[in-house]
């Protein structure tokens, strides 16, 4: 694996966020807060989306067993 191509290229891309933001133009007691912002963000993001996607596929799961199992019971009651 390329290390150097790898920094180099992390580097082309963080350029490319301080362009797109315009944070290149900030001083740096304004980018610490920026970054840090945008990082609390991104983190609270991926933890709501981690833990709804949680909720969601075992009430999905939960759902789908009750739905399953229903219809066996259904099925012997019919029998009966």
């Amino acid at each position: 694996m390329d290390v150097k191509g790898t920094w180099s290229s992390l580097y082309w891309l963080f350029c490319q966020f301080e362009l797109i933001t315009c944070s290149y133009l900030m001083e740096p007691w304004e980018k610490v807060l920026f970054y840090s912002f945008n990082l609390a963000v991104a983190g609270l993001l991926l933890y709501t989306a981690y833990v709804c996607a949680a909720f969601h596929l075992s009430s999905a799961f939960q759902l789908l067993c009750d739905s399953l199992g229903n219809q066996r019971e259904n099925a012997l009651a019919v029998v009966k």
